[in-house]
């Protein structure tokens, strides 16, 4: 891998979309949760000014710009309700797409976890913080690795646990990736492969980056790419990534 002070102009060329990750890459890593009975409180990161300029910027200079997250349609809305003009957002870890008002659905999961959801919710472990609310996938919040969980949804050979070091994503093996919701996206808007720069920083965004012509790692301790960012910057990746590209334009 290169460092990114290394892209040029030529690599560019191509780029037509940037795929944005979220946690650690537009907004710090971690999410705040707590779940008491039928209670949930979340906290809502909303993106930086800098970055809404940014991403204006390059919506300026002709880029499409892709938000890709394991997170929930409304959860995204209200981190970027700035930039909603500029952006399109898939969402839950491919398994949707919104552009415009809207909604592209990539894959139907209901008949997959409808059965291994009440099982997990029957899980005890003080470690768990709690369940955050999704449509398609089902993400748990632990403050660390819960053998249990891991093991209930071991039973079924339809489905895999994700762990991004903070929450277990429970999804459907092989079909819900990242890259699953790439390619539709690059259908929705007539690209290729080649037109695609991506940036990710942590294990779900492994097959993303796979997927993109010019993938950006942001921790190379667990994704590759033709490019990297260093994890200890004082500055967001995304925002050390948006300022090279604007620079070279």
């Amino acid at each position: 891998m290169k460092p990114l002070e290394q892209l040029s102009k030529e690599d560019l060329k191509p780029i037509k979309m940037v795929v944005f990750d979220v946690d650690g890459v537009l907004v710090p890593r971690g999410t705040k949760i707590h779940q008491e009975g039928n209670t949930t409180t979340l906290e809502t990161k909303i993106i930086a000014e800098k970055q809404i300029e940014q991403i204006r910027n390059l919506n300026e200079k002709g880029f499409l710009v892709n938000i890709s997250s394991g997170r929930g349609l409304y959860m995204l809305q209200e981190m970027f309700r700035g930039i909603l003009p500029f952006v399109s957002l898939t969402y839950e870890n491919g398994s949707a797409t919104w552009n415009q008002g809207k909604i592209y659905q990539h894959i139907n999961s209901f008949e997959y976890l409808k059965d291994i959801f009440p099982k997990l919710k029957n899980v005890v472990d003080g470690r768990i913080k709690g369940f955050e609310p999704k449509e398609f996938i089902i993400t748990i919040h632990c403050t660390e690795k819960v053998k249990k969980i891991e093991d209930v949804v071991a039973q079924d050979a339809n489905l895999c646990t994700v762990w991004n070091g903070e929450a277990y994503d429970i999804l459907v093996r092989n079909e819900q990736t990242k890259a699953l919701g790439l390619r539709r996206v690059r259908e929705i808007f007539n690209l290729q492969r080649e037109n695609i720069m991506a940036i990710g920083d942590n294990y779900n965004d492994r097959e993303l980056l796979a997927e993109s012509g010019l993938p950006i790692s942001t921790d190379r301790s667990r994704v590759e790419g033709t490019f990297y960012i260093p994890l200890e910057s004082d500055r967001l990746p995304a925002d050390v990534l948006m300022q090279k590209i604007l620079s070279l334009e």
